[in-house]
C-alpha cells in the first residue's frame, strides 16, 4: 500500500551479490550459467541505485572470471546502474578479475588482493609407480595425447608448451585490469607478475580505491534509510540433504586449499 501513495518517495535500494567461493563449474563454484539469474535479477528487480559486489574469492577458472564479470558490466551500462565492489577476506586471482567489474573496489584494512597471474598445479606420480612395481599403459592416437600425464616424468617440452598456453591468458588478465582501472594503476611497483596485496598496499597500488565496509559506506552515500536486497546462489534441495557427500568432501578440500595460499 505504502507505494501506492502519491508523491511519496521510494527509499533507495542497493541490490547486493554475494560472490563467495572458488570460480569453477562445480556443484558449489562461481559460474557464469550458476549466477546469471542471480546477477540479471539483481540488476532488474526495483531499479536499485546501486549494484554491490560482496567478494570472497581465490579465484579459479579465467573462463567463468571472464564470462562473469562481463555480465555484470554488461548491465551495468544497459541499466545505467553504479557497480561498487567491496572486498572481504580475499579477492586474488580470478576473484580480482571479478572485483574489477565494478566502477569502484573496496577491501577491509585486511583484505589479500591482486595475485594478477595464471597457475597451473599437478602432481608427479611416476617415481612412486615405479617404486611399487606399477606398470602404467597407455596407447595414444596423436602425440599431445598424453599430454603433462602426471604418471610419466616431466616432459621440458611439454612445459614449454603450458607456458605458451598461460601467456595469452595472463595477457587477456592484464589487459582487463588495465581497461578497468586505468590511470588509477600505479606505475612505481611490480602488479601482474602474481604480487599479492593488503589493505592500504593494494590501495596505494591503485588496485582498489578506498578502505570500506559494505553497509556503512552505501549508508553514507545513499542515506541510512537505504535498503538492501540481498542475491546469491541457492543450494539445491539434494546438496542441502548431503547428498553426493563424497563429491561435496573433495571440493571443499580444494576450495580449502585455493584459500590456504593466502594464508586464509
Amino acid at each position: 500500500m505504502m507505494r501506492m501513495i502519491p508523491f511519496r518517495k521510494s527509499r533507495p535500494t542497493v541490490a547486493v551479490i554475494r560472490l563467495s567461493g572458488v570460480i569453477a563449474q562445480t556443484r558449489n563454484g562461481l559460474s557464469d550459467a550458476a549466477l546469471a539469474p542471480v546477477i540479471e535479477k539483481a540488476f532488474r528487480k526495483g531499479k536499485p541505485a546501486a549494484v554491490a559486489l560482496s567478494i570472497s574469492s581465490p579465484g579459479g577458472s579465467p573462463v567463468q572470471s571472464s564470462l562473469i564479470a562481463a555480465r555484470i558490466r554488461r548491465l551495468g551500462q544497459d541499466h545505467s546502474v553504479p557497480v561498487v565492489a567491496f572486498v572481504e577476506d580475499v579477492a586474488a586471482s580470478g576473484g580480482y578479475w571479478l572485483a574489477c567489474a565494478a566502477d569502484e573496489i573496496h577491501a577491509d584494512e585486511s583484505s589479500v588482493v591482486g595475485s594478477i597471474g595464471v597457475i597451473s598445479a599437478s602432481f608427479g606420480f611416476d617415481q612412486l609407480l615405479e617404486r611399487h612395481g606399477v606398470k602404467r599403459r597407455v596407447h595414444t592416437s596423436g602425440a599431445s595425447k598424453s599430454f603433462m600425464d602426471p604418471f610419466l616424468p616431466e616432459n621440458p617440452e611439454d612445459v614449454r608448451r603450458l607456458k605458451a598456453l598461460q601467456e595469452p591468458i595472463h595477457r587477456a588478465f592484464i589487459d582487463y585490469v588495465k581497461a578497468r582501472r586505468g590511470t588509477r594503476l600505479t606505475q612505481d611497483q611490480p602488479l601482474f607478475g602474481g604480487e599479492i596485496f593488503v589493505g592500504r598496499q593494494a590501495q596505494e597500488a591503485g588496485l582498489i580505491d578506498g578502505i570500506a565496509h559494505l553497509v556503512p559506506a552505501m549508508r553514507q552515500r545513499f542515506g541510512e534509510k537505504v535498503r538492501f536486497r540481498r542475491y546469491g546462489p541457492k543450494r539445491g534441495l539434494l546438496s542441502m540433504f548431503g547428498a553426493h557427500l563424497a563429491e561435496g568432501v573433495a571440493q571443499q578440500a580444494a576450495e580449502r586449499a585455493a584459500y590456504a595460499r593466502f594464508g586464509l
